[in-house]
C-alpha cells in the first residue's frame, strides 16, 4: 500500500533541529512516501535532519530573497517537480509595545511575514497546477497575549496573506493554508517545558487538557499536503482548544 505523499515533491524550510517542527513534518512526509528537500540557514544542521531521511538539505536564509529563488530552483533540479512546499521558519520576539524596538519589529517582519510573502512567490512560480503550499500561524494570532505584539501581529498578518494567496493561486488549483500551533514543545519553545508551571497553566487552558505536540503539527501537514485535502485559505487551529478560551497569563504560570 503506498504513502499518502506518494510521488509527491515537497521542501520543507525550518527544518535545521530534530526536535523542530519542520524536522518532524519531514519525518511524517518521508514515512508517507515523500520525496524531500530540507531547508534551513545552518546548511551543516539541515544536512545532519536530512541524512537519516534520504532527503536533500541545503541552505536558505527567508530574509534573502535570492536564497528563496534557489531553494525553488533546487527542487525542480533535483526531482523535476515540486507539489508541496511547507514554511516552518519563523522567529519570536517578547516585549510590551511601550518596551518594543523598531530594529526588533523589522526583525519580525523580514522573517514572518515578508519572508513568507517570498516564499510563496517563488514556490508558487515552480509548483504543479494543484499542489499545496502551507505556513504557520500561531495561537497568538488567534488570542491576544500581552507582550507578544510584534510576533502575533505579524502571525495575523500571514493568516489574512494565506486568503489572499488561496485566491491568486485557486485559479491553478494549489491549495494555501497555514497550520495554528498551540503551545508546542519544539527547538524553539523547549526551555519553557523545564518549568512546570507553565506547562500545568496551558494544559489548564486547553479545552483537550493536553498539549500539542510537533507530531500532532505533522498530521495536520501530511493531511493538507495530500489529495485528501479539499480546503484553501484556512488556519487549520491545533492549539488543543487553547484559542476557544484564552492562553494563560504570566501570573497564572507562576
Amino acid at each position: 500500500m503506498s504513502g499518502r505523499l506518494e510521488g509527491k515533491v515537497a521542501v520543507v524550510l525550518g527544518a535545521s533541529d530534530e526536535r523542530s517542527m519542520g524536522a518532524a513534518v519531514a519525518r511524517r512526509f518521508a514515512a508517507e512516501g515523500a520525496r524531500l528537500i530540507l531547508a534551513a540557514r545552518r546548511e551543516d544542521a539541515v544536512k545532519a535532519v536530512a541524512a537519516p531521511l534520504g532527503a536533500i538539505g541545503i541552505a536558505c536564509d527567508i530574509t534573502q530573497e535570492d536564497s528563496l529563488a534557489a531553494l525553488a530552483k533546487a527542487a525542480v533540479d533535483h526531482y523535476g517537480q515540486l507539489d508541496v512546499a511547507v514554511n516552518l521558519a519563523g522567529i519570536e520576539y517578547q516585549a510590551p509595545i511601550a518596551e518594543t524596538t523598531r530594529e526588533a519589529l523589522l526583525q519580525q517582519c523580514e522573517v514572518n511575514f515578508i519572508g513568507t510573502t517570498l516564499f510563496f512567490k517563488h514556490m508558487g512560480a515552480v509548483l504543479k497546477d494543484g499542489g499545496s503550499m502551507m505556513t504557520a500561524s500561531s495561537l497568538t494570532a488567534l488570542t491576544a497575549p500581552p507582550g507578544l505584539g510584534a510576533y502575533a501581529g505579524t502571525k495575523a498578518g500571514v493568516d489574512q496573506l494565506v486568503r489572499i494567496a488561496a485566491v491568486e493561486y485557486g485559479k491553478r488549483g494549489i491549495r494555501v493554508n497555514s497550520i495554528a500551533p498551540g503551545f508546542t514543545r519544539s527547538a524553539m519553545t523547549d526551555g519553557y517545558f523545564q518549568m512546570p508551571t507553565v506547562i500545568a497553566a496551558f494544559e489548564k487552558a486547553a479545552a483537550l487538557h493536553r498539549l500539542p505536540t510537533v507530531e500532532d503539527i505533522a498530521n495536520a501537514a501530511v493531511w493538507l499536503a495530500s489529495d485528501e485535502a479539499f480546503t484553501t485559505g484556512q488556519i487549520i487551529d491545533i492549539t488543543a482548544g487553547t484559542s476557544l478560551r484564552r492562553p494563560p497569563d504570566g501570573d497564572e504560570m507562576v
